[in-house]
């Protein structure tokens, strides 16, 4: 498997580029795990939210904050520093634990779970799999996840709250419509939790944990540079009912 540490210059570069890596993948590219940490804050919805329901579109526009749409499921996150983004684009026709969703998930989350764990060093809190994708520190979430899937690749990709700013967080984003269990109505500041791992730590254990060994800087840059522009960077994907 390739490793791809890259973060493009705008948050509508590299939610195409995750897309971009999908579709590459379908057409006979290789697997890759990439990195990206962002720059800047940013909302992001998943594919099917309905912005003014998962957003709070005046405290965005006070800070500044501009809101993008993913190709994936999920709910809705703020991007910004001290997030560390992975995304996993997977061949599924020759692997049983990844021929539907249900399975992918159990698989790739307790990789990841394992992953974690070994980066919290020697005496680490227990790590585990909670909702569906979500990974959490005792009742605390720190990790959502999600994937979008084509005939023969998927997408699978998340979010690390490392340093996030979590009082920005609850200010700018609402309670969200869907909530795991174990959420129990929390507020987000009371839901979330900084991992508190440093950035490089993290990135070393995944890319053990899934053993991309091949450094890489090739990415389909010019579907990339397609999707931004007939897609991410448009208010009607961003905003679509």
């Amino acid at each position: 498997m390739n490793l791809l540490d890259l973060t493009l210059a705008s948050p509508a570069g590299n939610l195409a580029c995750d897309e971009a890596l999908l579709n590459w993948r379908e057409v006979g590219g290789g697997e890759i795990l990439r990195f990206w940490e962002p720059r800047e804050h940013f909302v992001v919805v998943g594919y099917a939210n309905k912005v003014e329901a998962e957003v709070n579109l005046a405290a965005c526009q006070a800070h500044g904050i501009p809101v993008f749409r993913r190709c994936s499921g999920g709910g809705t996150v703020l991007q910004g520093p001290g997030c560390l983004n992975y995304t996993l684009v997977l061949q599924t026709g020759a692997q049983p634990s990844l021929a539907n969703i249900s399975s992918a998930n159990r698989f790739i989350m307790e990789r990841n779970r394992r992953a974690v764990q070994s980066a919290m060093g020697p005496q680490p809190a227990a790590i585990s799999v909670r909702g569906h994708t979500d990974l959490a520190l005792g009742e605390r979430k720190f990790s959502g996840n999600c994937q979008r899937r084509h005939k023969c690749a998927l997408l699978f990709h998340g979010t690390f709250l490392l340093n996030a700013d979590l009082p920005l967080l609850n200010e700018v984003l609402r309670m969200p419509s869907k909530q795991p269990d174990y959420r129990s109505g929390r507020s987000h500041t009371d839901f979330l939790i900084n991992l508190g791992v440093p950035a490089a730590r993290l990135k070393a254990a995944l890319g053990n944990a899934w053993q991309a060994t091949e450094m890489s800087l090739e990415f389909p840059e010019q579907e990339t540079r397609r999707l931004v522009a007939e897609k991410y960077s448009t208010a009607q994907w961003t905003f679509k009912s």
